[in-house]
């Protein structure tokens, strides 16, 4: 799988993350007085992972978003419902994981989209509200796809980019998000990993530290709505 770009990157003519966070456009973070946080886990459903880190959430009452993957819910929905009887949010995270950079048409970004909406409705009867593009390219396209589908475009806290698909080491992954929790974090992991994913065993660590801490674990959604910011009208 081709890496994701650390902190989310901007496509070609893209304008800079600020004007897209006080339009409301794109969510990075939220801004918060509560003790709440949000794990979000990338590029799933994985018949290895997946299972593991449910259990995991249900033993610390974790709620958590999954950003899925069109193609890998059609190969394990009984996954994907696995995580909704959990109580956790699906999102939309695209078909086949492309790029949107650049060359990326709206059509083709649209069609990633559909697919997956069309995959998740199908096995879940619910329609996703979230969509995280692959790699976390981002522009004034992406913003217009996006909203064809009325869902809110959700990146992550630069901060808390675990880069768990490079399986730099669990104790790398641990000291990432421990050192650089703050309240309203959205932290970026992922379920499906190629090769031996270090990302379950780093949420052993993760998880029983941040309670202690007396961190929530909400969904994306959730998330959102202890949002103290104002916006522009969208």
């Amino acid at each position: 799988m081709m890496p994701p770009a650390a902190g989310a990157t901007p496509a070609a003519g893209a304008k800079e993350r600020k004007y897209y966070e006080t339009r409301g456009e794109i969510v990075w973070e939220v801004p918060t007085q509560e003790k709440v946080i949000a794990l979000t886990f990338d590029d799933g459903p994985s018949p290895e992972d997946t299972p593991e880190i449910l259990k995991l959430l249900a033993e610390y009452d974790a709620k958590a978003t999954f950003f899925i993957i069109g193609k890998h819910a059609e190969r394990y929905p009984d996954i994907v419902r696995q995580e909704v009887e959990g109580g956790h949010e699906l999102a939309n995270h695209t078909f086949n994981h492309p790029f949107f950079n650049n060359r990326s048409s709206l059509a083709a970004m649209k069609k990633e989209i559909e697919q997956t909406e069309e995959t998740l409705t199908r096995i879940t009867g619910r329609k996703p509200t979230l969509f995280r593009p692959p790699g976390g390219y981002y522009s004034d396209r992406l913003v217009d796809a996006a909203k064809a589908f009325h869902y809110q475009v959700v990146l992550w806290s630069w901060h808390q980019d675990t880069e768990d698909w490079k399986r730099p080491g669990v104790h790398k992954i641990v000291n990432k998000v421990l050192r650089n929790a703050r309240n309203g974090d959205i932290i970026l992991f992922h379920d499906f990993v190629g090769g031996q994913s270090q990302t379950v065993s780093a949420l052993q660590q993760i998880l029983p530290e941040l309670k202690q801490r007396g961190f929530r674990f909400v969904t994306v959604s959730e998330l959102i709505g202890y949002d103290q910011v104002p916006h522009v009208n969208q």
